[in-house]
């Protein structure tokens, strides 16, 4: 479902949104803050994320270990 508004600012050939709303929309203040509220930010959620998006580097470093033997 894509419907609402997008307000664009136009300056010399380019485009840039300042804004949009949608009724449909997925944006939640309560899920965005880092601050007290209904749904905090609980840190312990972004340490799995890290660990995750770090996955790469610790399989490149042991194969470049692997390959410098």
């Amino acid at each position: 479902m894509v419907t609402g508004q997008v307000r664009v600012k136009l300056y010399k050939g380019n485009v840039t949104v300042i804004g949009r709303t949608s009724p449909y929309s997925l944006y939640d203040q309560d899920l965005v803050t880092f601050e007290e509220g209904a749904v905090a930010y609980d840190h312990r959620d972004a340490a799995g994320f890290i660990k995750l998006n770090a996955l790469r580097l610790r399989v490149k470093a042991q194969r470049d270990k692997r390959i410098a033997k």
